[in-house]
């Protein structure tokens, strides 16, 4: 994984300016459009939402945060719709995933962590933009869900660590209203730009997807109660 948030560019106006400069600032940039504007209102004193840090997501996972320097803060999906879920493997064990996300020099983290036995760590918010995908309009469109192990050993991918998942991304599709498919649901190595090849040859797609599908009306059901 890697900071593609340093490497993708600069917007056209800066939030900062938008905010100081007011309407000056936005009518002297003249190109600044009406979805950017969208993404910067809630900035404004006294518009953010009210938040609390390290709240979950995902019922059932651990909070443990990345650093600070591998995600940034956000308020999706009003800023940025959520329609993709990016699946990867982390090419060793769930402790190191948990060590690396928490290194500010890496660069890079997911929303959530998943091991082999089935347990979750969430690492970030899912309104804030993980850089988990390589590519910035990917990490402010999706959910990154890392998975413990190699892409080349079969055994890797358990059945906890299969249906944990499975339920994890069932509420993550609730949540944002996102289709149960192979276009919705992707890996890392189908992300435009990458150069990784996760989850792999031996991730079972129609497995996961069936998995994904029956545990919908479960992950209704956990949401109509926390409405």
């Amino acid at each position: 994984m890697g900071s593609d948030e340093k490497r993708g560019g600069q917007r056209r106006i800066s939030r900062r300016a938008a905010l100081i400069g007011g309407t000056a600032a936005v009518v002297g940039a003249g190109a600044l459009a009406h979805d950017e504007l969208r993404r910067v209102w809630w900035r404004v004193p006294g518009v953010e939402k009210k938040r609390v840090e390290g709240e979950l997501d995902h019922v059932g996972a651990v909070w443990t945060a990345a650093a600070r320097a591998n995600w940034r803060r956000a308020d999706r999906p009003d800023d940025y719709g959520i329609d993709r879920v990016v699946i990867h493997v982390v090419q060793g064990s769930y402790p190191t995933a948990l060590k690396v996300f928490k290194n500010p020099g890496h660069g890079a983290a997911t929303h959530y962590v998943v091991g082999k036995d089935g347990r979750v760590a969430q690492m970030i918010r899912e309104l804030d933009v993980a850089f988990h995908a390589g590519n910035r309009e990917m990490n402010e469109r999706s959910i990154g869900i890392e998975h413990e192990g190699f892409v080349d050993r079969r055994r890797d991918f358990t059945d906890a660590m299969y249906l944990s998942s499975a339920k994890l991304t069932a509420g993550i599709c609730v949540r944002y209203g996102i289709p149960v498919d192979r276009e919705h649901i992707i890996g890392h190595v189908e992300v435009p730009g990458t150069d990784h090849t996760d989850p792999g040859p031996y991730w079972n797609w129609n497995r996961y997807l069936k998995l994904v599908r029956g545990q919908m009306p479960s992950a209704r059901q956990v949401a109509e109660n926390k409405a």
